[in-house]
C-alpha cells in the first residue's frame, strides 16, 4: 500500500473514532475531529502533511513523480 491510501484510511479511522468518542464519552473529542479536518485542509493548501511524513519514515512509499529522484 502506498502512502496516499494509507493516509486516507488513517484519517477516516481517526474521524470515525473521534466522532464515536464524542457521542459516547465526551463532547470534547469533537475537537480531535476538528483537528483532523484542519490538518487535511492545510495539507490540501500547502502540499505537506505530517502523517505522510511519518508514514514515509515508517517505510511506506509514495507514487513516483516524473522528473523526481526517489529518496531511498
Amino acid at each position: 500500500m502506498n502512502v496516499e491510501p494509507a493516509l486516507r484510511g488513517i484519517a477516516g479511522a481517526f474521524v470515525l473514532a473521534s466522532v464515536a468518542l464524542g457521542v459516547w464519552v465526551s463532547p470534547w473529542w469533537f475537537a480531535f475531529t476538528a483537528f483532523v479536518g484542519l490538518n487535511l485542509l492545510q495539507s490540501a493548501l500547502t502540499g505537506w502533511c505530517p502523517m505522510m511524513w511519518m508514514l514515509r519514515k515508517a517505510g511506506r512509499r509514495g507514487e513516483e513523480r516524473p522528473g523526481r529522484v526517489p529518496q531511498r
